[in-house]
């Protein structure tokens, strides 16, 4: 049995707006093994970003509400403890880096005093090795020039610039673990490979977990080790990369990975799931999948499916094989 540093239990994040309920998260179950990659992939409005942001308890409220589970950190639940500890928890202990730099970043300071502040809050440095600890970690994320680039404000800084800049900051308490919220998506392909590297680098170097989110399955086969597959607020599929792309047993995974562009068909169109992303209001009985699922059976549409255990590291929430 793995140790899990995090462990999300049961988790359900639901939101309340004018049209319903609309439930995010729906008894969510995963963990996070110390120093590993784990990669949580789904289409957009699938729940990814709601259980990233429930972690640290950042979901915006109202309309947002974490109605029931646990959270464990070590063996703490994130969910009960006070503001105060969770504060210090947030950026020391899980840091995370959001998907969109220009709105994490404050444009009226430095960046360099950015990343300061961080430390300074948590780390209580003094001046000069906070100053020292700033820059090292903007050389870690390959920022060219770093002591005189520590000046510049977030706008005198290219898109994946700025998504360095993100994570250095992300890092600069050295945290247990860095959810990282699709990270990438806003980057062109060259610069989205750099960042993917640097992720690379951090898990190596430092032995950190880190938590991926991505709606790309393409993008996870190089940096995970274990992927967690999200639909409609459920999970579908758990299992190592091997599984997930040489085994995988949700139907819904595999439509996943039939759309991956196959470099060797050269075929001109691309696969897609047919039919429409459920609404997450007034979700279908039984499994979330079924008006989608070309294998759906009676029982799918009327009993949501227990995961079943396929092998050591393989689960799957599926009707097709209880």
């Amino acid at each position: 049995m793995h140790h899990n540093i995090l462990e999300i239990k049961q988790l359900k994040t639901y939101f309340f707006t004018r049209s319903g309920v609309v439930k995010a998260v729906d008894s969510v179950n995963f963990g996070i093994r110390r120093g590993e990659s784990l990669c949580l992939v789904g289409e957009s409005g699938c729940g990814k970003t709601a259980t990233a942001l429930s972690i640290l308890r950042l979901i915006d409220s109202p309309p947002g509400k974490i109605i029931d589970g646990e959270i464990r950190y070590h063996d703490e639940d994130l969910l009960r403890c006070s503001g105060k500890r969770l504060r210090q928890i947030r950026g020391h202990g899980i840091a995370m880096i959001f998907q969109d730099p220009q709105s994490s970043l404050n444009p009226v300071f430095t960046v360099g005093d950015q990343i300061a502040e961080q430390i300074r809050m948590h780390l209580k440095l003094k001046r000069r090795p906070t100053m020292e600890r700033t820059l090292h970690l903007m050389e870690q994320v390959g920022i060219p020039r770093a002591r005189e680039r520590m000046k510049d404000y977030p706008h005198q800084f290219s898109g994946g610039m700025r998504q360095r800049i993100m994570i250095a900051a992300a890092l600069s308490c050295g945290p247990e673990i860095l959810i990282a919220d699709e990270p990438t998506t806003a980057l062109d392909t060259t610069i989205k490979e750099q960042i993917l590297d640097i992720f690379r680098d951090l898990k190596q170097q430092r032995e950190m977990s880190i938590l991926f989110i991505t709606h790309d399955l393409g993008t996870v086969a190089g940096i995970a080790d274990r992927i967690v597959v999200m639909y409609g607020g459920r999970i579908a599929e758990v299992g190592t990369v091997y599984d997930i792309f040489d085994q995988p047993k949700h139907p819904y995974t595999h439509g996943l990975i039939d759309c991956l562009p196959d470099i060797s068909a050269r075929s001109d169109r691309l696969t897609s799931i047919p039919g429409m992303i459920p609404s997450l209001i007034d979700p279908p009985d039984g499994c979330i999948f079924s008006p989608r699922c070309p294998r759906s059976m009676m029982v799918c549409r009327q009993k949501r499916p227990k995961e079943v255990i396929v092998s050591k590291e393989h689960l799957v929430a599926c009707h097709l094989y209880s």
